[in-house]
């Protein structure tokens, strides 16, 4: 019994590590550009943003109520990568996040910032959805209805910036 609990928990922890990954610009593009008809949906956040914490249940509810759409949710922490195992990966631990997240692998997060979008002035919380290649941005904090019904509207050909 004590073995499979060691076991079980190894389990655990190994899940985890592997959810929280890091990437650089040229990977997350590379990401978009493998589902077409796919609607993607990045939340850019960090562990120590208020905000950024407050919002991501609405985007973890997101990716549940669109779960057999094609739409994925991915979570960008941007805290400094030498965070990954002492704040990202328990922050995810805690709060049972199930989306894709991601942590910044750039030498500069201002050039980083920029390539995401160029009106971007690296606030947090943040939000970039792709569609067919074409990007919208977003920065401000979404409340749950807010996000949904911006998802609803944009995948449908019905959003008017």
């Amino acid at each position: 019994m004590k073995y499979l609990l060691i076991l079980f928990l190894l389990t655990l922890t190994f899940a985890v590590n592997a959810q929280v990954k890091l990437v650089s610009l040229k990977e997350l593009d590379k990401r978009f550009s493998k589902g077409k008809d796919t609607t993607y949906v990045l939340n850019f956040w960090a562990t120590w943003c208020g905000p950024c914490v407050e919002e991501l249940p609405y985007f973890e509810n997101l990716k549940t109520e669109y779960f057999k759409k094609p739409i994925k949710v991915i979570l960008v922490s941007m805290d400094f990568k030498s965070k990954v195992k002492s704040n990202v990966i328990p922050f995810v631990k805690k709060h049972k996040l199930k989306s894709e997240v991601y942590v910044i692998n750039e030498p500069n997060q201002q050039a980083f910032i920029d390539n995401v979008d160029k009106k971007w002035s690296g606030a947090l919380p943040a939000t970039l959805i792709v569609i067919n290649n074409r990007r919208t941005f977003f920065e401000k904090e979404f409340t749950g209805t807010e996000l949904e019904d911006l998802v609803k509207n944009m995948v449908h050909g019905d959003y008017k910036p």
